[in-house]
C-alpha cells in the first residue's frame, strides 16, 4: 500500500469532521444543543479508547509498555492544558481552544490508526477510515458550535474546521513513515500514548465544556451513552 493511498483514506475522517462543522454553521444552535453535541463527541472519544486503541495495544504489547505509553500521553495532555491556559490568559479563555485541541488530537489518532493499519493491509486501513467517518461528524459540529458560542467570526470558524484535515494527514504520515518499520510493540505503545491523550481530552475538556454550556441532566448523559454506542456499532459493523 503506497503513501498516497494512505493519505486518501486519512481524508475520510477529516471530511466527516468538516461536514459536522458545516452543519453547525447551517442550523441554529443553542447552548443545550452544544452541550448535547459535546456529550456525543466525548462518548465517541471514550469509545475510540475503550473499543479500538487499548484492546489493540494490550493484545500485542507488554502491559507495562502500554501503561507507560498511556501515562505519557495523559501527561502530555496535562502539559498542553497548562500551556493553553497560560497562553490564553485563563482557564475560561482557554476552554474552546482546548476543545479544538481535543478534536485535533482525536483526528490525529484517526490518522495514526490508519497509517499503522496500512502496514498490515489495505482492508484494515479502509475499515478504520470508514469506521471513523460517522463518528467524527458530531465532533466537528461540537467544535465549531463551541467557537460560534464564544463569538469567533464565521470565516475563522470555517478555517479552523478546515484545519482539522492537517491532523489526520499528520497522524497518517507519522504512522506510515515512523512506525511502519518499527517493532510491533513500539507501534502499539504509540497507540496507547494516543489513548492517554484522548481520554483526558474527553473527560476533562469536552465534558467540562458541555457542563459549562448548559446544566447537566439525565437526557444529556444519554447523549454520551449514545455517542459511545454509535462508534462501537459503526466500528463493529465494518470490522465484521
Amino acid at each position: 500500500m503506497d503513501f498516497l493511498q494512505v493519505l486518501a483514506l486519512a481524508l475520510l475522517p477529516a471530511a466527516g469532521n468538516f461536514a459536522g462543522g458545516v452543519l453547525a454553521e447551517l442550523i441554529p444552535t443553542s447552548r443545550r444543543t452544544l452541550s448535547r453535541a459535546l456529550h456525543v463527541a466525548a462518548g465517541i472519544v471514550v469509545a475510540v479508547v475503550d473499543v479500538e486503541l487499548m484492546p489493540e495495544a494490550l493484545e500485542g504489547a507488554a502491559p507495562w509498555l502500554v501503561v507507560l505509553g498511556f501515562c505519557l500521553g495523559g501527561g502530555t495532555f496535562i502539559l498542553l492544558d497548562a500551556a493553553m491556559e497560560r497562553f490564553s490568559g485563563g482557564e475560561k479563555a482557554a476552554g474552546p481552544w482546548l476543545v479544538y485541541a481535543a478534536v485535533f488530537i482525536d483526528l490525529f489518532s484517526d490518522g495514526l490508526m490508519i497509517g499503522v493499519g496500512s502496514v498490515v493491509s489495505f482492508s484494515l486501513a479502509l475499515v478504520l477510515a470508514v469506521g471513523q467517518v460517522t463518528a467524527d461528524v458530531p465532533e466537528g459540529f461540537a467544535a465549531i458550535a463551541n467557537f460560534r458560542d464564544k463569538g469567533v467570526a464565521r470565516f475563522k470558524r470555517l478555517m479552523l474546521s478546515a484545519s482539522f484535515v492537517a491532523a489526520t494527514l499528520l497522524g497518517a504520515s507519522v504512522g506510515y513513515w515512523l512506525l511502519r518499520d518499527q517493532a510491533r510493540a513500539i507501534q502499539l505503545t504509540a497507540l496507547a500514548f494516543t489513548a492517554g491523550l484522548l481520554i483526558l481530552a474527553a473527560v476533562e475538556e469536552m465534558l467540562g465544556e458541555a457542563h459549562e454550556a448548559a446544566e447537566d441532566s439525565r437526557a444529556t448523559a444519554a447523549f454520551f451513552v449514545g455517542g459511545f454506542a454509535l462508534f462501537t456499532l459503526v466500528a463493529s459493523y465494518f470490522e465484521a
